[in-house]
């Protein structure tokens, strides 16, 4: 395993300003985002996670992974291309093709949504799956989608979350089926 050292940077710590035109932009953003979620999972997560499962779960992975990879795709464009973010990863080295299991601290809110960046980069972005709180499985279209795309609700008590961890890793024994777990130590975002 390879350890790239961090990037240092000469440039001062920019607070801009917060503008009518930002937080339209951002507005715009979280629109295209929500309305897109939704149409992706009417028209595809559903052909994807349930019919062609009834068939094939590695061939449904491989679809769903397909057609939300494509929309997981475009957040870093929105937040690399239209928000004019720089995203700089250092670290240890990540594998591209293996199976891995993604321990990241858990700074902000939108933490879970860099990892798309790396993953993107990697080739894997369809292929990640997040350890996340339970009430995030209830949360309107994006708890559908979580549902869909096997991420792995957590109660935070090991007693409790044994056999549900047990129960949905026990799904991934197929080597065919790229994995990156994520895994946020922190649980919540550090405030």
């Amino acid at each position: 395993m390879a350890v790239l050292t961090p990037v240092s940077s000469n440039l001062k710590e920019q607070h801009h300003v917060l503008t009518p035109l930002r937080v339209l932009r951002g507005v715009v953003c979280l629109l295209v985002l929500f309305s897109t979620a939704f149409i992706m999972l009417a028209y595809f997560g559903f052909a994807s996670a349930v019919i062609v499962r009834l068939f094939s779960i590695h061939y449904s992975r491989k679809a769903t992974s397909v057609f939300f990879g494509a929309w997981l795709a475009l957040w870093p464009f929105l937040f690399e291309k239209i928000n004019k973010t720089k995203v700089v990863f250092s670290g240890d080295k990540v594998p591209s093709k293996e199976r891995i299991l993604l321990i990241a601290n858990h700074r902000t809110e939108v933490d879970w949504m860099y990892l798309w960046d790396l993953a993107l980069r990697k080739g894997c972005i369809g292929y990640i799956k997040y350890i996340l709180k339970s009430s995030l499985m209830r949360l309107p279209v994006f708890g559908w989608a979580f549902h869909i795309l096997e991420f792995i609700p957590v109660e935070r008590k090991w007693e409790v979350d044994a056999s549900t961890m047990h129960s949905m890793l026990s799904t991934f024994k197929d080597p065919r089926d790229p994995l990156w777990l994520v895994l946020f130590p922190e649980g919540t975002d550090f405030t």
